[in-house]
């Protein structure tokens, strides 16, 4: 006979199993939207709010029930229902990552500020990876608003003071500014584009100044394997231009979610240095 726990099926388990599931709906609600703002942002003379949603082949409005995020993709099977055409498999993808993100998010933090301030913070950071990697920019209209939010949400934050916000945007900015002046002076070209020195800001505002190392750290090894393999299969030697965006994002999402493990390993290390 299987035995079950007293609290197999307490209203305390269920109820955090219906907000972890509300929270993965609400990620994969935004990340719709998300899925707009990437693909119109970019162009100055798109609105993210009209026309609204359409098939971007033949620009026929989509009814809202094919527009239920990642299922009317399924039960499409990819392709738009007026012309037949097919979807691209990112849209899908891209509301399926918020939603993952928004649920991991609930799962660290719980309900509460810290879920508030940072579900903002991963919707943008997802955002500035695609815009990032398909037109190598990083729009203002994302990184600027996100240093005041950030700041902002500081106050109200527990994980991170007004103090720690505050180094954080001043020492990010400051820190990749020094590094891509450093590079232009010395190889007389532009290594690194301001986007990158105010996405770096906007980490530091959510995550405060004690992210910095980690994180430009982790994007920079990381980048650096990728930019290497893709150099070699591209062949284009130093000419190859790859985005740091990205890898910016990723590191701040990993140190979100793994920051303790992050200090451990690090004071494990200074340990065994000292030892040594």
């Amino acid at each position: 006979m299987i035995s079950r726990s007293k609290d197999y099926l307490s209203p305390e388990m269920s109820l955090q199993h219906l907000l972890l599931f509300a929270s993965f709906l609400l990620g994969a609600v935004i990340g719709s939207f998300l899925n707009v703002v990437i693909f119109r942002l970019p162009d100055p003379a798109s609105s993210i709010a009209f026309p609204p949603s359409h098939c971007p082949r033949c620009s026929t409005p989509i009814r809202w029930y094919d527009n239920i995020p990642m299922l009317s993709y399924l039960l499409l099977r990819g392709r738009c229902r007026a012309c037949r055409q097919p979807i691209s498999p990112r849209y899908p993808l891209v509301e399926l990552c918020m939603a993952c993100l928004s649920m991991a998010l609930y799962a660290r933090f719980g309900p509460g500020l810290a879920f508030v301030c940072y579900f903002p913070f991963l919707a943008a950071l997802l955002a500035i990876i695609f815009i990032d990697i398909d037109h190598q920019i990083i729009p203002d209209v994302i990184s600027l608003p996100g240093i005041v939010l950030g700041f902002a949400g500081s106050f109200f934050n527990p994980l991170v003071s007004w103090q720690q916000s505050a180094l954080g945007i001043l020492i990010g900015g400051g820190l990749l500014y020094t590094i891509a002046l450093a590079y232009m002076l010395l190889t007389r070209r532009e290594g690194m584009g301001g986007g990158d020195i105010k996405l770096l800001a906007m980490i530091g505002a959510f995550l405060g100044w004690q992210s910095l190392l980690y994180v430009i750290f982790a994007s920079s090894l990381v980048g650096s394997v990728v930019g290497i393999a893709v150099m070699r299969i591209q062949g284009k030697g130093s000419r190859t231009r790859i985005p740091f965006g990205p890898f910016l994002a990723l590191a701040a999402m990993s140190y979100l979610f793994f920051q303790q493990d992050i200090m451990a390993l690090w004071q494990a290390y200074l340990a065994g240095v000292g030892r040594g």
